[in-house]
């Protein structure tokens, strides 16, 4: 092969790269940049790192692909390893002793993404597994792995060989010219699309083979797509998504019966999925892909594999509360930015300011006022749209864009009463449903047309407006009220308690569903009025930026408890900190988590509990250090954000030194044999 991906010094055979896949893929990604194939072995470790902590990599029968793609790879590559001994890389049936690192640029060209994908493809071959442990030298392996690329494929359906990697693949059209009956569809796609969506389009058209059943996979990958037409998706029983992103072009499958899962249940279970889909298939009430545009009668049972209620309530919330905050920080940081301008009493008379005056009318106080006044109107009506935006994008989540409006709408009526956060919250949930249940009522096909854009936003508004003005409103608002008034009433021990929550949440999960419920909790109530609300949100930034700061530090006074990636990390860690980023402690918290996060959240409930017993404010609800001009009490905010971090440090430090992990990549020499 021309450019070839692999080569005899990519290759290591029977040797032992440490116990833990961090340490493996830290010696291959050495490998790749020792060999020139990428410009930074740390980067490319740390970009196939954060592929694997969005689903595990390993697979059954001992195989392992880690896989990226990154800037900092400069040729699609492919590094292996036969492991004595076998390394966990999160496989249901045990560790992996083969492991293919498959790294391809951020900008890789069709011709290698197609290569590499043909390579995951083999993997799922038994025969060519087989051969892999078998080899006797380096040249073997390359001889097996181009042996797959370089080889035909066999015909599947009228597709193309491998070296053209079919974007679109079936098993067989000949399996219908000798009588199969019936056919199912699917679409397989993972976050990467090198491989995992590659080995499940294959794994699923194996396991129909063995059902007699025809299967067309559609796999949205990095090898392009190649839609399923449309006589091949109307003439399946039966789809099946087996995706960890979203599928594109959903809409087309409307009506039909489907699984849903993971893209790595179509790996390890192929053959059940083919018989869920069969059985959805066979079944009237099983769930079927809703489209607004088509009348249908509401599903009764749940896809087969699908995510459970509880997952999916949380991905609602939290698609929610991330779409909220760009409005948050935008309009926190312009009021913020106000005050600095125009004063603390800028708020009382900042919308006569701006209606009445003017740069060539300038107000008492002169430019400063006028644009702190002007700032601050600005992020208060930015502002103003947290509950509506909350609300619109639960709705969202729940009904796609039919949901939108009346999701706002709830939000808006939830302002109106008084029911705030909660409100919202419960607002868009029901505006969510009210939408999707009338898209799925069967309507005459002249009102297919209206139903998106007339009929589901005008009575799924009437619908929750009801709802919040009858029923919920008035409850909600006393709960908002009554939970107002408990907090400002806090002092002495019952707020220093509320400290220790805020901040260990904060710090439980660097950015997860957690986290965000403590900042949602935070900014929801900010109100410069409101004195305890100001509190909350000073220990919620400092306690968030505890956990980069003291893994900082920690890497400054120990230094050789940690790996030089870890020790780069740290350097970065104290700007990311800084800046009250969390998740500038994930790199470490993924390596070591039993040590990492207790001791994170240690040094984060420290540092509520300062904030919350000093009476702490903060008015802007993002920023970090650049925005201390809103901070009231800065020194004891400052003293407390040390004690977190300092809290933090030592735990970390004595928790490392009581229990010594082996250093992430062993130094062991590798002879290729």
């Amino acid at each position: 092969m021309a450019d070839s991906i692999i080569t005899k010094d990519l290759i290591t055979l029977d040797a032992d790269l440490g116990t833990s896949k961090e340490a493996v893929i830290a010696a291959l990604a050495e490998r790749l940049a020792g060999t020139g194939r990428a410009a930074d072995s740390t980067a490319l470790r740390d970009a196939a790192l954060a592929r694997e902590s969005q689903s595990a990599t390993g697979l059954p029968g001992g195989i392992a692909i880690p896989h990226c793609r990154a800037g900092t790879v400069i040729t699609a590559s492919l590094a292996f390893a036969r492991l004595a001994p076998s390394v966990d890389f999160g496989a249901p049936d045990g560790p992996a002793d083969l492991v293919f690192l498959i790294a391809a640029p951020e900008a890789a060209g069709a011709e290698h993404m197609k290569l590499l994908s043909s390579l995951a493809r083999a993997l799922v071959k038994p025969e060519f597994v087989g051969d892999l442990r078998a080899a006797a030298t380096p040249a073997d392996i390359v001889t097996l792995v181009e042996g797959v690329l370089d080889a035909p494929r066999p015909a599947t359906g009228g597709q193309r060989t491998p070296t053209a990697a079919p974007s679109s693949t079936t098993a067989a059209a000949e399996d219908e010219e000798q009588g199969a009956e019936r056919a199912i569809v699917a679409v397989t796609a993972c976050p990467t699309g090198i491989a995992h969506t590659y080995m499940a389009a294959d794994s699923l058209i194996a396991a129909g083979k063995r059902a007699g059943v025809t299967v067309h996979v559609e796999t949205q990958g990095s090898s392009g797509s190649t839609p399923l037409g449309h006589a091949t998706i109307a003439a399946a029983s039966a789809v099946i998504f087996a995706t960890d992103v979203g599928v594109r072009g959903r809409d087309r499958f409307a009506g039909k019966p489907v699984v849903e899962s993971g893209v790595k249940r179509a790996i390890n279970e192929p053959d059940g999925m083919i018989a869920d889909a069969l059985h959805a298939a066979d079944d009237p009430a099983a769930a079927t892909v809703a489209a607004p545009e088509v009348g249908k009668k509401p599903s009764t049972a749940p896809a087969s594999g699908a995510i459970g209620w509880g997952t999916r309530l949380r991905q609602i919330l939290l698609t929610g509360v991330s779409y909220m905050i760009p409005f948050v920080a935008a309009g926190g940081l312009l009021i913020a930015l106000g005050f600095l301008l125009g004063g603390y009493e800028i708020s009382e008379k900042a919308k006569s300011i701006v209606l009445d005056n003017s740069l060539g009318a300038l107000p008492d106080g002169g430019l400063a006022t006028y644009l702190g006044a002007v700032m601050f109107q600005l992020g208060s009506l930015a502002f103003g749209f947290l509950v509506p935006a909350l609300a619109g994008y639960i709705a969202f989540a729940i009904a796609d864009r039919p949901g939108l409006a009346p999701g706002f709408t709830a939000g808006a009526v939830a302002v109106f009463v008084g029911a705030g956060f909660l409100g919202g919250l419960a607002g868009g949930v029901i505006a969510g449903f009210a939408a999707l249940w009338i898209a799925k009522l069967a309507v005459p096909r002249w009102a297919r047309g209206l139903m998106p854009v007339v009929v589901i936003p005008l009575f799924a508004s009437l619908v929750v407006g009801a709802v919040m003005f009858i029923v919920l409103g008035k409850p909600l608002a006393a709960v908002t009220s009554g939970l107002t008034n408990w907090l400002n009433g806090l002092s002495g021990t019952s707020a220093v308690f509320l400290g220790i929550i805020l901040g260990l949440m904060m710090c439980f999960d660097l950015g997860g569903p957690v986290n965000k419920a403590a900042y949602s909790f935070a900014v929801a109530g900010l109100s410069v009025t409101d004195t305890a609300s100001l509190r909350i949100m000073a220990a919620v930034m400092a306690a968030g930026m505890v956990p980069p700061l003291a893994m900082a530090l920690a890497t400054t006074i120990r230094p050789g408890l940690f790996t030089t990636a870890e020790r780069e990390n740290g350097k970065a860690a104290w700007l990311l900190g800084a800046s009250f980023i969390s998740e500038g402690a994930i790199p470490f918290a993924a390596a070591d988590p039993l040590r990492v996060i207790p001791s994170m959240m240690a040094g984060g409930a420290v540092t509520g509990a300062l904030i919350m017993t000093t009476g702490t404010t903060l008015s802007a609800p993002h920023g970090g250090i650049f925005v201390f001009f809103a901070v009231g009490h800065l020194l004891w905010f400052l003293v407390a954000l040390a004690a977190g971090a300092v809290v933090g440090a030592l735990c970390v430090t004595v928790a490392k030194e009581l229990v010594r992990a082996r250093p992430a990549v062993s130094p062991v020499t590798v002879t290729a044999v």
